[in-house]
């Protein structure tokens, strides 16, 4: 066999000509025609045409619902979101006329399947705080060393080291995980902001690190640790309160949650676990469309002149769809959700929010775009193409509007969100482990032909 010419060290990041080679070859061989998943009845996605899921499992944990049934018919419906049988929108309100945050309270309800009476909240409080630290030396051993651009990729390979630091990492009893788990949620938060700084630093930055405080809330430590001054409003905290909890939890379908379920079932153990959910959260599908959907704003801004012009707002969408104009990837960000059709109840609630929030901040004109695109992007998707339900904004179409007001960047937008809903893994990972005892391993149909083996040199 002719022996390959020496390559320099940088090949090993370089797209070279025999990469192309094997990429033509691995495209070759890799394509299934369409109609045959309809013909074999593969339901892609693990949906039907109407984009209903597949049933995989059941839980009590959360449930979506997108639809009602009126005169005996299945018709689509304002969208409602419950954890354990609550309403989100009522839990938010609860929280919020109350006039205290929420993670803590609503982490509790997923977790443990009740509300907590303010005994409950304390103690769990507590809890949550005695477990704000890290191992001795982790900043330094791991954090610090090779940091990502990328902070869902720092964050997967500081969950993955924590194992190393646990003596009973692989105890699948339902106290051990439980504990894990708890451990998680409360140094999730650090090891996202550390993780932020120490790229930054490594950049030429200032390096800052602040302890989290055990007289804060989930939120409030998030911005005091982000920022060189440790300052933040009142009105800052709560809406990043709000975010998380909105975040926390959508169901056992979700890419991500699903993801916990189908590893939980194989047994390993939790930090394993996490890291996989976390990898499937990055993904632009999933956790990682809300900077997305900034990026387009951005891109959007950039070409359309006149902000408030609905013809020229209209052009940029088919623009989109056609894909002549931002990634050319032919989406809109933050339109459509693969359950809501009428509409997403987080989007609702951030909306009312985003707009209190963007006159004071003085970003009614960006506001207003927004709002534009999300009365204009469902007629255009319609027109340009054939959907079997309702298109909606999503939750991450006025996220990422809220999370830049709040000055906020980028980087952490995606990590935000799996602060939030490693609450949701968490009890997904426990009920799996409680009520399933089987690994998931669903069917792939087989198309390719038997072949005899061929020597090299008949080949």
């Amino acid at each position: 066999m002719m022996r390959m010419e020496k390559k320099n060290k940088y090949a090993l990041f370089e797209i070279t000509p025999e990469i192309e080679h094997f990429a033509e070859l691995c495209e070759k061989n890799t394509t299934i025609e369409k109609d045959l998943y309809s013909k074999y009845e593969v339901k892609r996605g693990l949906r039907d045409v109407n984009g209903k899921g597949v049933l995989a499992g059941l839980t009590n944990i959360s449930d979506v619902c997108a639809t009602k049934i009126v005169d005996g018919k299945e018709v689509p419906c304002a969208g409602n979101l419950y954890y354990r049988g609550y309403n989100i929108k009522d839990l938010v309100r609860g929280f919020l006329e109350d006039g205290h945050f929420g993670f803590e309270e609503i982490a509790y309800l997923l977790l443990f399947g009740e509300l907590p009476n303010i005994k409950e909240s304390e103690m769990f409080h507590e809890t949550l705080v005695e477990r704000r630290t890290l191992p001795p030396t982790f900043v330094r051993d791991v954090i610090m060393k090779a940091p990502s651009q990328d902070m869902m990729n720092t964050l997967a390979k500081c969950i993955l080291n924590l194992y190393t630091y646990d003596r009973k990492a692989d105890d699948t009893s339902i106290p051990n995980v439980l504990r894990q788990c708890l451990n998680l949620i409360s140094q999730f938060p650090m090891m996202m902001v550390y993780g932020y700084h120490a790229y930054n630093y490594r950049m030429g930055d200032d390096l800052f690190i602040y302890a989290p405080s055990p007289d804060l809330s989930t939120s409030e430590n998030i911005l005091m640790m982000l920022r060189e001054d440790r300052k933040y409003t009142e009105l800052e905290a709560k809406l990043l309160d709000m975010a998380l909890v909105l975040h926390m939890d959508h169901g056992g379908g979700n890419n991500s949650t699903f993801t916990t379920h189908v590893v939980t079932s194989s047994g390993t153990d939790t930090y394993s676990t996490m890291a996989a959910a976390m990898a499937s959260l990055k993904g632009p599908k999933h956790g990682g469309a809300n900077i997305k959907v900034t990026k387009m704003f951005e891109d959007m801004k950039a070409h359309v002149s006149d902000w408030e012009d609905e013809d020229e707002v209209r052009q940029y969408l088919n623009d989109l769809l056609e894909k002549k104009a931002f990634d050319q990837k032919g989406l809109i960000y933050g339109m459509g959700h693969a359950i809501y059709s009428v509409s997403d109840p987080r989007a609702d609630i951030f909306k009312k929010f985003v707009k209190q929030l963007a006159e004071e901040k003085g970003c009614e004109k960006e506001y207003g775009l927004y709002a534009l695109v999300e009365r204009l992007a469902p007629e255009v998707i319609a027109q340009k193409r054939k959907i079997y339900k309702g298109v909606n904004a999503n939750v991450d179409f006025y996220s990422g509007l809220v999370y830049s007001m709040l000055d906020l960047p980028p980087a952490l937008y995606t990590p935000i969100f799996a602060a939030a809903r490693i609450v949701g893994w968490s009890a997904h990972r426990l009920e799996e482990l409680k009520n399933a005892d089987k690994i998931i391993r669903p069917a792939y149909k087989p198309l390719a032909s038997y072949k005899e083996y061929v020597k090299m040199e008949d080949r």
